[in-house]
């Protein structure tokens, strides 16, 4: 790949500072663009709509809200982009749910952090194909 190539530009929803300050890290770690964070659901969403990255890294639950009214929004405002589902709420109706209202992946933050990157490539992918 050229080393000129515009890096995928990514969203963090998550309602812990903390989990978004992580992730923001290694993501950016990885040459991926953080353009953009937030903790409640109407904060994601507008700051979707105003940055608008290839892909938006969601929790399930989020600060006054669930991810699942972004994932809802962002998918009739802007369907061409991607969401890799990052949640401690990991059970399968939870995976089912997200995957059926169009999210690309979904991973367990405790078990498959070390995937994250590899899965926010391949949905930037997916997102431009």
């Amino acid at each position: 790949m050229p080393s000129h190539q515009v890096p995928v530009k990514v969203f963090i929803a998550d309602d812990s500072v903390l989990i978004r300050n992580r992730v923001a890290a290694m993501l950016e770690a990885s040459a991926i663009a953080v353009v953009g964070q937030a903790g409640t659901p109407q904060a994601s969403i507008d700051g979707i709509l105003s940055t608008s990255p290839d892909v938006v890294v969601l929790d399930v639950q989020l600060e006054g809200g669930q991810g699942l009214e972004v994932l809802r929004s962002i998918r009739q405002a802007a369907p061409i982009v991607a969401f890799v589902v990052f949640s401690s709420n990991s059970g399968p109706a939870y995976r089912k749910r997200y995957v059926a209202e169009g999210a690309t992946a979904f991973l367990d933050k405790s078990t498959e952090f070390d995937q994250l990157v590899h899965a926010v490539k391949s949905a930037s992918e997916h997102a431009t194909n």
